[in-house]
């Protein structure tokens, strides 16, 4: 009777083991579904890297669902001495990220040569255009590409850049210069009546933080809300 127990209890253990060993599994696998999930959304990436421009180096991402990234190497004004590292998460309006997703299509998602090897052509930077999702992971970089979307795409993105940069210096102007904000606007307001910039909404929030403050005087204020007001993205 007690050899009888003591099977029992053995048993019970071993059973309550085992248990153990498969939740530790379970949840061990967990982030990587959760990884492989997320690796899963379609993105869009585009890397820039243009000696002596500003700036010089950048990187952008747009995913399907919206959620985009910019890290860049730039100087806050042109009297800086170094460069600072700048990066920011946004959201990409709806508008914005069907426009980059149907043009990657039509780009054929950058599989195969994409540059026009022309010899003669000044260098614009080296440019790099990146898809993934579940099924593809192509990229293919160039100076100039006679593909059609690939140019829109190009275009795009350094259109967004160009107002993600402005982002960021308005951000520092209002913390620590809120002088120099009237002609930062100035400018930026030009180039949005220009079609210049893309995606203003994604530095909606410093350009609200702008308006909301007292301190900044009427007319940038007034530049900050008529920007807020203007489309998120230009329809081509």
């Amino acid at each position: 009777m007690f050899f009888g127990k003591f099977r029992s209890l053995e048993m019970m253990y071993l059973s309550r083991m085992l248990l153990l060993v498969c939740l530790a599994l379970c949840l061990a696998c967990f982030p990587l579904g959760a990884q492989a999930q997320q690796s899963a959304v379609p993105t869009v990436t585009f890397t820039c890297d243009f000696a002596h421009s500003e700036p010089d180096h950048y990187v952008i991402s747009v995913s399907d669902d919206g959620k985009g990234s910019y890290d860049s190497d730039s100087k806050l004004s042109p009297e800086a001495e170094a460069e600072d590292t700048f990066h920011m998460d946004f959201t990409a309006s709806q508008a914005g990220r069907a426009r980059v997703f149907d043009l990657a299509r039509r780009a054929n998602y950058f599989e195969g040569e994409i540059d026009s090897k022309k010899k003669n052509l000044a260098s614009t930077g080296t440019k790099t255009l990146t898809y993934k999702d579940a099924q593809r992971n192509t990229h293919a970089s160039y100076n100039y590409s006679p593909v059609a979307a690939v140019g829109e795409l190009t275009a795009f993105f350094q259109a967004l850049s160009t107002t993600l940069e402005f982002g960021h210096r308005l951000d520092y102007y209002l913390r620590y210069q809120k002088l120099a904000l009237d002609e930062e606007l100035k400018k930026m307001e030009e180039m949005s009546n220009g079609h210049q910039l893309e995606e203003i909404s994604a530095v909606a929030p410093v350009l609200q933080k702008i308006l909301d403050d007292p301190t900044v005087i009427n007319v940038v204020r007034a530049r900050a809300q008529r920007l807020l007001q203007a489309p998120a993205t230009r329809n081509k």
